[in-house]
């Protein structure tokens, strides 16, 4: 698409156009040539990075509204509640089962949010999903148990799954 200058100067300091249009174009009218350009995303992966971000209001608008269902795998291999454990983020954990996400929902490689919990070090969440009944031995599809993510490091994990050293 051409676009063609304006032919009015104006305060900005641009020179009037002195060269004779084959088609008249005012400055008003230039405006609306340019073509409209939106982006619209699904709202699987709008939902997505909203429970990427914890953002706790815009999560709970798309569920009330049924925009998004729970048990979506997304093109990550994961749920939302997965996305939302990763992020490390306990309200959105709670927003999610709340509205009625599984905790032993599994993503495409058998890992449930107990397993991530454990293997990226968040002892809060991990002790939040077992006070509502996840099971710690339910096993990925390499045959792990969340207990066996957890890295060495993390006394608190450790302690949660009673694997702590008594040293």
């Amino acid at each position: 698409m051409k676009y063609y200058p304006c032919p009015v100067s104006q305060a900005v300091g641009i020179k009037a156009y002195t060269q004779d249009c084959v088609i008249p174009v005012s400055c008003r009218s230039s405006a609306s040539m340019k073509p409209l350009r939106s982006v619209h995303f699904p709202n699987d992966v709008v939902f997505r990075d909203y429970v990427q971000h914890g953002e706790l209001e815009r999560i709970g608008r798309f569920i009330r509204t049924k925009r998004v269902t729970l048990d979506t795998i997304y093109h990550s291999g994961m749920a939302a509640i997965h996305e939302a454990v990763l992020s490390g983020n306990l309200e959105c954990v709670k927003l999610l089962v709340q509205y009625g996400a599984d905790i032993q929902q599994r993503d495409e490689e058998g890992w449930t949010p107990l397993h991530m919990a454990c293997s990226d070090g968040f002892p809060h969440i991990a002790r939040y999903l077992l006070s509502l009944g996840a099971d710690p031995e339910l096993e990925n599809d390499c045959g792990e148990r969340p207990a066996d993510l957890i890295d060495e490091e993390n006394k608190e994990l450790l302690e949660l799954f009673g694997r702590a050293d008594n040293d």
